[in-house]
């Protein structure tokens, strides 16, 4: 045992008021290198504010986030057969699989919940990156497959955020099957009448842009999102061209017709608002903070505006 080291410096340390940096506190712009404290981007919705650069979030603070008050309540995932090919490459997939529970806390790459936004009840379900890449096995596509039913059966629209490497290559034919699956559980899922609205986060590739996460009503994308199938390397490969800087980002896809906007993650929550309001003809109906749940007094509410119709005529 050194005395100095274990008793008379921490000693010291304590009487100083001294406390141990979190290694954390700091956050790095992958854009400009800036250094952005850890609470202000947090408090901004992991948005850098200088950059405007979109930090990849995890799910359940995806759903925080969107859903009214940040109170949602999960859907249970389906139970699904853990290792069906008793797979193995430099580790076993179990344990790929356990290292990825403990890192994220979830069983796998999808959450979904039960909420509102702005009153209005939805469906959400997020996939997270952390998780093996956000990549489609037998667990997520059962998951995916579980939130639209569970949509359709409580008459709700599904907001689904998408973030994926694609196909999660451990499970073979068995995660490639999930394509099919779930875009079956889509046209299901349309026939009912009820609006899915897709939003494509940063990246969104692979066999995932082949399926659900391009079969939206309307599709929403994140600034500077990495949208495509076949990475760039690939493409150039292929056609032996060189391709634009800004391929496969969601600005070069909107401007191409293939995404029909870019709404920064701070307008998200009202664009999709308006967006569930205007295809299931319910008007939103605003939380005013302070009176979540109850009915709040009349003065509390601002009057209704004039149209602008009658405004103008004025």
């Amino acid at each position: 045992m050194n005395w100095i080291t274990n008793y008379v410096r921490p000693r010291i340390n304590s009487m100083l008021g001294r406390r141990d940096m979190p290694e954390n506190l700091w956050i790095k712009d992958p854009e400009s290198g800036e250094m952005v404290f850890h609470k202000d981007l947090e408090s901004n919705q992991y948005v850098v504010p200088s950059s405007g650069h979109h930090m990849k979030i995890s799910a359940r603070e995806r759903l925080t986030y969107f859903f009214d008050g940040g109170k949602f309540e999960l859907i249970d995932n389906p139970k699904v057969a853990a290792d069906p090919l008793k797979f193995r490459d430099e580790k076993r997939y179990v344990d790929r699989l356990k290292e990825a529970r403990t890192k994220t806390g979830l069983e796998d790459a999808i959450l979904s919940g039960l909420g509102t936004i702005d009153g209005l009840p939805i469906v959400a379900t997020v996939q997270d990156f952390a998780f093996m890449g956000g990549s489609l096995g037998m667990a997520a596509g059962e998951a995916i497959i579980r939130a639209f039913d569970t949509a359709r059966d409580k008459k709700r629209p599904l907001i689904l955020f998408a973030a994926s490497g694609g196909a999660r290559m451990q499970e073979g034919i068995l995660s490639l099957m999930q394509l099919p699956r779930t875009t079956v559980a889509v046209d299901r899922f349309k026939e009912s009448g009820l609006p899915y609205v897709v939003v494509l986060t940063n990246p969104t590739t692979g066999g995932v842009t082949a399926s659900y996460a391009m079969l939206g009503d309307v599709h929403i994308a994140e600034p500077g999102a990495l949208i495509g199938f076949a990475g760039r390397r690939v493409i150039e490969g292929t056609i032996r061209e060189k391709l634009p800087d800004d391929f496969q980002t969601a600005e070069y896809l909107q401007e191409h017709g293939m995404v029909d906007m870019v709404v920064p993650r701070h307008r998200l929550k009202g664009t999709v608002t308006r967006l569930v309001a205007l295809f299931t003809k319910r008007p939103p109906q605003p939380i005013l903070l302070g009176y979540e749940g109850q009915e709040p007094p009349a003065e509390a509410v601002a009057p209704p505006q004039e149209p602008a119709t009658a405004v103008a005529a004025q």
